[in-house]
């Protein structure tokens, strides 16, 4: 499903990650690591958003680094702290999205329903809390047929019954559709809700499975 490859992850002459060669068979991760061992830059990099030497394949075939845009087609992100531009309103950037990742109106509707945030959509987003970035974060990162979804902390700022949908999300795409899911999370996953869940430990520059 994906693979890493010579993967070198610098800021400035300070390396953050080395990571010679490692695949992924399709499935859901759970990264685990101390603040600062670069969780989150592992993700922003398999994203596309931020630069890295070496490159990264998903699908065996398609390269981030020689196809961009079909690469991103198939990969979907969700930050900690999400930020969005403020004039727009929760539907025109749920719109945008769902033009960019060639989602149905069927699924846009579906998840909105579930994460019941359509009470709030016509607002700008500058008037959000962070429960309600994180909603509207979570359906963006949904939408379209992604082969994989980053997830960087997805569970802070959500209520119970929003963390029950999230992984009856998980669950669901997994099972029926063989997305592969990477999240951190400081809060512990719900060993029932995600059973087949692997573990990755992000430490001294390196994975460990």
């Amino acid at each position: 499903m994906l693979q890493l490859v010579n993967f070198r992850k610098r800021y400035g002459s300070r390396e953050i990650l080395h990571i010679d060669n490692a695949s992924f068979q399709p499935g859901i991760y759970w990264l685990q690591g101390a603040n600062g061992s670069g969780k989150s830059t592992l993700l922003k990099s398999i994203a596309g958003l931020v630069w890295f030497d070496g490159n990264i394949i998903i699908n065996h075939t398609l390269s981030l680094k020689e196809r961009p845009v079909a690469y991103r087609q198939l990969v979907n992100f969700c930050e900690a702290e999400p930020t969005f531009p403020d004039f727009l309103t929760g539907y025109e950037l749920i719109n945008l999205f769902s033009d960019a990742k060639k989602a149905s109106n069927a699924q846009r509707d579906l998840l909105i329903d579930g994460m019941k945030i359509d009470s709030y959509l016509s607002q700008v987003i500058s008037t959000y809390s962070s429960g309600m970035l994180k909603k509207l974060s979570l359906v963006l990162a949904f939408l379209g047929t992604p082969s994989l979804i980053l997830l960087d902390e997805p569970l802070n700022t959500l209520d119970s019954d929003s963390v029950r949908i999230f992984y009856s999300w998980v669950s669901a795409l997994n099972k029926n559709s063989s997305t592969s899911f990477f999240l951190t999370s400081h809060h512990a996953l719900d060993s029932t809700a995600l059973p087949n869940a692997q573990n990755i430990l992000v430490q001294s520059k390196h994975l460990s499975l």
